[in-house]
């Protein structure tokens, strides 16, 4: 059941690049990444958590580069993966080539850090030989000497000033096929960055709050400060960074754009807190539910709402409902319509059933 949004996004124009198949930029879909925290070098575990990251809904993967092994691993975590792969590169210019040559569909890096203009240049022949974006990648912790001289602290304007001089290095050797990224740990430093750079370029920005801490503060903090610049229109892509498991970051990151209507992932859950009324036990109800639709893709809508005050309004918006009743006498339902009475015992099967089926309607639609 589709219900038109109170407000409908009006995002940005903006360039159109490739990262692998994914096209980012643009009105194309919104893309959510993570990143690995294994050895990229030890290739197993990389490939076993990058099969995890995407399942969890993943469109893209960073894998961190630091050494010659890690590029080499590349090769075959290739093989075995099918998600865009994206090589976190830090100083050394070599191991942006080998990351190209190996397989990587796009190379985070600052070109100002890796040297000369000669060995720019290798990388991006390099880039271009190979069908690889870049993604300039700027910091506020790891600001250029002078800029820092020059603003005395991290700043927007600070931030910005880096982002343009590393697209004006890229440019002046005519490779425009690039993404950008203005991040901090601060919420509103990093908004105000993102706010400003969108103003002076076209480029696709990747957004995030670096560093946002553990799961909670993490996950609330990058609501609020991604939240804020999508609610504006600026983003094309998307990473929640979380000290915590990478399948946790996509998770996040997907129900931010479900809750801003753009993006359509997988189940939507509304349910409420529950309270005195509630006729079954929605908070552990809620989370059987969500453990056991979670390999659900296609966008299906269902409340769980634990007595009669706002639980018919609530069921008559999404595609399967469930609203607590007297007695253990639950109303089951469909696509907005009271379909049937479910025993408390019989929710989460019920449930479970009439999710799939409603999912398995929509994958026949496509």
């Amino acid at each position: 059941m589709s219900i038109r949004p109170f407000r409908e996004i009006k995002r940005k124009n903006t360039k159109v690049i490739n990262v692998g198949e994914v096209k980012v930029g643009g009105y194309n879909p919104i893309s959510v990444q993570s990143m690995t925290n294994t050895l990229t070098s030890d290739s197993y575990s990389t490939i076993k958590q990058i099969l995890e990251i995407q399942e969890a809904g993943a469109d893209l993967v960073r894998v961190s580069c630091p050494d010659e092994e890690s590029t080499k691993a590349l090769k075959e975590i290739k093989k075995e993966t099918q998600i865009p792969l994206v090589a976190d590169i830090h100083f050394h210019y070599k191991r942006a080539i080998e990351a190209a040559e190996n397989g990587a569909n796009c190379l985070r890096i600052n070109p100002g850090n890796i040297g000369d203009e000669n060995k720019i240049k290798e990388v991006i022949s390099a880039a271009e030989n190979n069908n690889c974006s870049i993604r300039v990648g700027v910091n506020a912790g790891s600001l250029e000497k002078d800029i820092l001289e020059k603003f005395k602290e991290p700043c927007p304007e600070a931030l910005v000033e880096s982002a343009l001089r590393n697209i004006q290095i890229l440019e002046d050797q005519n490779f425009e096929n690039m993404k950008i990224s203005v991040k901090s740990s601060d919420v509103f430093l990093s908004i105000a960055a993102y706010e400003l750079l969108s103003e002076k370029t076209n480029y696709p920005l990747h957004l995030g709050i670096t560093e946002a801490g553990g799961f909670v503060p993490g996950s609330i903090k990058s609501s609020i400060g991604i939240g804020k610049l999508l609610l504006n229109g600026i983003g094309d892509t998307i990473r929640v960074s979380l000290s915590d498991d990478p399948v946790e970051e996509v998770k996040v990151g997907n129900e931010i754009l479900k809750s801003l209507n753009l993006r359509n992932r997988g189940v939507k859950i509304i349910s409420c807190p529950s309270c005195a009324r509630q006729a079954f036990k929605v908070i552990d109800t809620v989370k059987i539910l969500e453990q056991k639709l979670s390999h659900i893709k296609e966008p299906v809508t269902l409340s769980v709402i634990g007595c009669v005050v706002n639980g018919p309004g609530e069921a008559s918006m999404t595609d399967v409902g469930i609203t607590g009743g007297g007695k253990g006498n639950n109303m089951l339902y469909l696509s907005g319509v009271q379909s049937e009475k479910i025993l408390t015992d019989d929710i989460i099967s019920k449930v479970v059933q009439e999710v799939e089926k409603k999912a398995l309607e929509i994958k026949d639609r496509k």
